[in-house]
């Protein structure tokens, strides 16, 4: 039996590869500080007995025996990661190179949950691995950026110097069940703004575009790249559906019947105008697919958030 860690478990994406790892067999140790994560997404995993809680920070060095290593463990939301945009950096350097040191002595392999931001406000479009990207350094959101940037250098110099096995993904635009209500993402946001019944908030005047990609096709991306052989990224993984944040909002209301209005405030800086992922490699080295489209996607998530919030 394989043992997996998921640093970042008891968060959005970490709770449900928790659940994958567990349905493919393996012992699941959830570790969290419980800074964005919730005990409530992974409380109904409790009771197997292959599952364990660890309540940790990896900012601070822990030493583990593990097979698979998953770093989802990093804010993940302009909110949220820079409510204390030294802890994001810190997290995403020192936490990232505790898990390595992990995967150094233990011969376990690493996959660092990466994200389009590295390729900040793209000047080429879709975004193909290749592109270098865009990012402004000394901005309000390179603390997540150009931490994520450097925990790739991280995850490959550590394959270089000392042998890791590592896999680097690079996550874009992600929603479904378990979303914090409060991490001011888009999807969250306009529809816990439309059942609540009061305005929806449009950053800009709505033509920027995104791709959202559904929990479930991610996570399936994200377990099958960890077990493809021979590669290491990075690679993009989302959805290359491209919807303007305006079409979003306009699906909301209508899947949620709210009376809601639309509220315009200014674009935050730096917030990017065009994202969407170019998936060539992901289809070539796993022949990854998405399967859930946007409406029935959003149809679950606000299902959930009916129920939840």
């Amino acid at each position: 039996m394989k043992t997996t860690l998921v640093a970042g478990g008891a968060g959005f994406i970490g709770s449900h590869l928790c659940e994958t790892m567990l349905a493919k067999g393996h012992h699941v140790l959830c570790l969290d500080n419980f800074q964005t994560g919730s005990i409530a997404n992974v409380e109904h995993l409790i009771g197997n007995k292959r599952f364990e809680v660890i309540r940790h920070d990896i900012v601070d060095p822990i030493r583990l025996d593990v097979d698979y290593i998953f770093n989802m463990a990093c804010p993940a939301s302009p909110v949220h990661y820079q409510a204390n945009p030294i802890r994001t950096m810190k997290t995403s350097v020192l936490g990232t190179m505790n898990l390595l040191g992990i995967a150094k002595r233990t011969g376990a392999r690493l996959l660092q949950a990466s994200t389009s931001e590295v390729y900040g406000d793209p000047e080429i479009h879709p975004q193909p691995e290749s592109y270098r990207g865009s990012v402004n350094p000394i901005g309000i959101r390179a603390c997540y950026d150009e931490g994520k940037r450097a925990a790739e250098t991280l995850c490959f110099d550590y394959h270089r110097f000392h042998g890791v096995d590592i896999r680097v993904i690079r996550i874009f635009n992600t929603y479904g069940p378990r979303m914090d209500p409060r991490d001011g993402r888009v999807v969250s946001n306009f529809i816990v703004q439309a059942l609540a019944g009061t305005d929806i908030t449009m950053y800009g005047d709505g033509s920027q575009t995104r791709s959202f990609c559904y929990v479930d096709d991610l996570v399936g991306g994200i377990t099958n790249f960890m077990e493809c052989e021979g590669q290491m990224g990075p690679v993009n993984l989302g959805n290359d559906g491209e919807f303007t944040v305006k079409q979003l909002a306009e699906m909301v209301l209508d899947m949620t019947g709210s009376k809601s209005k639309l509220v315009y405030h200014p674009l935050p800086s730096d917030d990017p105008v065009r994202r969407r992922p170019d998936l060539t490699l992901a289809r070539k080295l796993i022949s990854y697919e998405t399967r859930v489209p946007l409406a029935e996607g959003l149809a679950r998530t606000i299902a959930y958030f009916r129920s939840h919030v």
